[in-house]
């Protein structure tokens, strides 16, 4: 019984490929969705005075799709952008005619400096870690902005209706199934952006980025991650000032203490009308 459905083509990041089904006792070939995954070249110009410095930084494998933000988002939460929570001026893409397709280059206005003692990757990074490349212990931990922790509280009851409503806009992972989500939310439980990614951190950084071009006041929001909350997603988080991270799957014991460390509100397996607090329960009505 093959799937004639074929809507998902008009998806970004997703293609179909041939295809052996095998379902009661019955064998048949058909194309099916799959999530792309491709590499993403980061590289970045800076200087004053022509000629201007450029280089690479990253090669990470990402589902194509918001590249921008996911290079705006890199950069930012690296630390390698200044920390002032808001985007650089002036700040440029190259035309796609003179990027290759998997290449994206940021330039910087001139004068701003960007911190590249916090960019030492190996060369590549895979789409399942972001920290694995890391080249000493000293850069796994960026240095984060003073952030003020404010008054932000949430009924315990708002948490139980926000993975349905992640999943409700998961358009990629409905067709692929393979996809890792990352959600922003409103105190009051309204989503204000999702990005979907083969990567976890990938999705957050796409996340960030989008909220730094549309200059969203990240503190008094919810993050929600599709799945497990690890500590890069953590860092990623505060770099960003979200107070509160809620996963569908468990922390990490090094997600819990640096979520306590930044006084950060992380609660886990948040399904089925349940959820673990970690840390930051003041922020939590019962």
């Amino acid at each position: 019984m093959p799937d004639s459905s074929e809507t998902d083509v008009n998806i970004p990041g997703i293609t179909r490929l041939p295809v052996q089904k095998m379902a009661d006792d019955a064998l048949w070939q058909t194309n099916d969705p799959v999530a792309i995954e491709e590499p993403l070249e980061i590289r970045i110009q800076y200087g004053t005075k022509p000629p201007r410095q450029e280089q690479s930084l990253s090669v990470t494998m990402r589902t194509p799709g918001n590249d921008e933000e996911l290079a705006l988002g890199w950069l930012f939460t690296e630390g390698i952008l200044p920390v002032t929570g808001a985007l650089p001026k002036n700040y440029h893409i190259l035309p796609t005619s003179t990027n290759t397709e998997n290449t994206i280059t940021l330039i910087l206005p001139d004068g701003l400096t960007p911190d590249l003692t916090r960019s030492q990757r190996h060369s590549y990074t895979t789409s399942s870690c972001g920290v694995c490349g890391k080249t000493s212990l000293e850069s796994l931990h960026t240095p984060l902005p003073r952030q003020s922790t404010g008054n932000l509280s949430i009924p315990a009851t708002l948490l139980y209706t926000l993975p349905l409503l992640l999943r409700k806009e998961q358009n990629i992972f409905d067709a692929t199934g393979g996809l890792h989500a990352a959600g922003l939310f409103t105190p009051t439980g309204d989503l204000l952006a999702l990005r979907e990614d083969i990567g976890r951190h990938n999705a957050l950084d796409k996340l960030i980025g989008h909220a730094l071009k549309q200059n969203l006041q990240t503190e008094n929001t919810i993050l929600l991650l599709s799945g497990r909350a690890c500590f890069e997603l953590i860092q990623k988080a505060a770099m960003a000032g979200i107070r509160i991270i809620a996963a569908v799957g468990p922390p990490s014991s090094l997600a819990v203490q640096h979520a306590e460390d930044n006084d950060i509100t992380l609660v886990g397996f948040l399904r089925q009308q349940r959820f673990n607090i970690y840390s930051g329960a003041h922020r939590i009505r019962i």
